[in-house]
């Protein structure tokens, strides 16, 4: 059980790198240093966005209008914590 509880965390922490990624990008291309004509790095944030857009689309349903302030990948972070917090805190328990 402690290993299936392994397996959990590293996904976890898989998916906290994959947001902070396509959150460094997304500042990137938004200060023009990372440029979307160029075909490698269209399909990273393509990729990027094809991965995260189940997961921050439920979390935008809940959360309310901001503008063009998305705080979609902060919630997701602070769940992932949680999550984290959550399973380090009951894995003795198993």
């Amino acid at each position: 059980m402690y290993s299936l509880l392994q397996i959990i965390l590293m996904l976890l922490n898989l998916l906290y790198f994959v947001v902070i990624a396509h959150v460094i990008m997304s500042w990137l291309i938004n200060f023009q240093v990372l440029n979307l004509r160029q075909p490698l790095v269209y399909q990273i944030w393509d990729g990027l966005n094809r991965l995260l857009d189940p997961i921050y689309s439920r979390v935008r349903q809940v959360l309310p209008d901001t503008g063009s302030l998305d705080l979609a990948p902060l919630v997701v972070l602070i769940g992932i914590y949680a999550i984290r917090i959550v399973i380090m805190n009951n894995a003795y328990s198993f």
